[in-house]
């Protein structure tokens, strides 16, 4: 039976594996988590899915109480700004597409022909409340939409039903010491130490770690949660890892925290604006934004990179720091080799255009609990779990190339080369695809990772990349219902605008 189990690391990817196999398991396993305190956080991980309810949720915690020890915030989706021209922007919102008469509103509105309103105001909801800043709650705390209301409790990405409209913004940092405080009150043993060696034993497995402090540490199950460094999975074990560098290119990161001049602006979206050689991201946190811009340094220095960045968000404030990072884009061949899971950036990892670090961590925890092993170590199951981890990022790694070859930008050498860039298997016959007819659950990629087929179609539209003609079946059909529905949907999102608080205002109550 496998009692004992080890996590090096700490940071979101420890402490959220730490706390949810002590909420799966209880007493029934030990737990001890070991992080030094001499290693930095990398910190952009700070916009989430909407599916990170269902964590929250399994651990028993409520939004009211963490949300506010975290700096946090609402995300409706994402605004992407610049991708086509200047000056214009378009969202990807946490929002199913509506359906008439067997048609999404987004095939009526090909067919329909009325281009006055952008794609995505005129099929979602979330565009009107984003713009006016709306939060997703009202004032009693109610939803907007009330029927996805309600506790999930012990439930798993695996069951999710419905869209969720919102995700999080929050401090990465502060989640992870809320939820080491939650682990700790339930028996898991932190250790704040180095580890100066990692021993294997006559089969090459890992045996033991040996600490600068607290000498060796026994464990039948590894968990390594040391970020980039891969110090089990990769530094000892010698996993391969497989780079994306050759589709995603983009492999450095420079950060700022800028305080808001004007704190109650706060936006319910996260803002990934193109810039000359890659893109910004911006994240308004309670009382200060994050922001930072993702490049390839093929294109532009470290130094250049900073220089733009500062120019566009914090322009005459030298006394912002910067932290430059650089980042290992692509995932481990196996991220569960032996008795050790990689999870977190030890495993997996693509630019954070989607939002799908934490994402990325949350399926590695919830699949290690699916799969957990016990003395045998049958094969198979670790099989299994390295198949649905590894589907998973080669799910996104796709969807993010799509954003770079829709986009209609080629101003810069950065943004020309994307467009003559190979593309990842798979994705240039569903793009071919794409631009005959609306992509379906059966022609986007076909394993589950977190992206589903309104997505795909939100982000081809949204850059441009649209069918030549409509579903020629709409034109034996009756638009009347079609026409009615872009109608309701308009009045429904101008009644919501009227009647929700902004998101600051409706955070600001939690806060208090």
């Amino acid at each position: 039976m496998i009692r004992n189990v080890v996590i090096v690391g700490g940071g979101t990817a420890g402490w959220m594996t730490a706390s949810y196999l002590k909420a799966a398991f209880a007493d029934r396993i030990d737990v001890t988590l070991i992080e030094s305190a001499q290693v930095s956080r990398i910190g952009v991980g700070e916009a989430t899915f909407s599916t990170l309810r269902h964590f929250f949720d399994y651990l028993g915690l409520d939004e009211a109480d963490w949300l506010p020890r975290c700096a946090g915030g609402y995300k409706l989706g994402i605004r992407f700004e610049n991708w086509n021209r200047p000056g214009e922007h378009f969202y990807h919102p946490f929002e199913r597409l509506r359906m008439v008469d067997g048609f999404s509103l987004a095939d009526w509105w090909l067919a329909l022909g009325d281009r006055s309103r952008p794609f995505d105001e005129a099929c979602f909801l979330t565009r009107a409340l984003c713009e006016a800043k709306r939060s997703p709650r009202m004032r009693d705390g109610s939803l907007f939409t009330a029927g996805l209301d309600g506790r999930l409790g012990r439930s798993t990405l695996d069951e999710q039903r419905a869209q969720f409209p919102y995700a999080y913004h929050f401090d990465a940092d502060e989640v992870a010491r809320y939820l080491a405080e939650y682990a700790t009150a339930r028996g898991v043993r932190h250790v704040v130490d180095n580890v100066a060696h990692v021993a294997r034993d006559e089969r090459g497995w890992i045996g033991h770690v040996v600490t600068d402090g607290h000498g060796t540490i026994d464990g039948d199950l590894f968990v390594d949660c040391t970020g980039f460094r891969g110090l089990l999975i990769n530094q000892t074990l010698g996993t391969p890892f497989e780079s994306f560098q050759d589709v995603l290119p983009n492999n450095r990161a420079v950060a700022v925290r800028v305080p808001r001049e004007d704190a109650t602006e706060m936006s319910p979206y996260t803002t990934a604006t193109a810039m000359s050689a890659g893109w910004m991201w911006t994240i308004p946190l309670f009382r200060r934004n994050g922001n930072g811009y993702v490049y390839s340094d093929e294109f532009i220095s470290p130094e250049e990179a900073e220089k733009e960045l500062r120019a566009a968000v914090a322009p005459g404030r030298d006394d912002v720091p910067a932290n430059h990072i650089r980042m290992r884009i692509g995932r481990n061949r196996e991220s569960w080799v032996h008795n050790c899971v990689a999870i977190g950036l030890s495993s997996a990892f693509v630019e954070p255009l989607e939002s799908t670090g934490i994402f990325f961590i949350q399926h590695g925890i919830e699949q290690l609990v699916r799969y957990f092993p016990d003395e045998r170590w049958d094969p198979v199951q670790i099989a299994a779990y390295n198949d649905r981890v590894g589907r998973a990022v080669d799910g996104v790694k796709e969807f993010l190339v799509l954003h770079y070859r829709a986009a209609q930008r080629e101003d810069t050498p950065y943004w020309k080369e994307a467009k003559r860039r190979r593309l990842p298997d798979g994705l240039a016959e569903r793009m071919e695809l794409a631009g005959s007819r609306l992509l379906d659950e059966e022609t986007i990629y076909p394993y589950y990772h977190g992206f589903e087929s309104y997505s795909w179609n939100a982000m081809n539209l949204g850059l441009g990349h649209v069918p030549t003609a409509p579903a020629p079946a709409l034109r034996h059909l009756d638009p009347a219902r079609a026409h009615a529905e872009f109608a309701r949907l308009r009045a429904e999102g101008e009644a919501l605008v009227a009647a929700l608080p902004s998101c600051y205002e409706y955070l600001a109550g939690l806060n208090d």
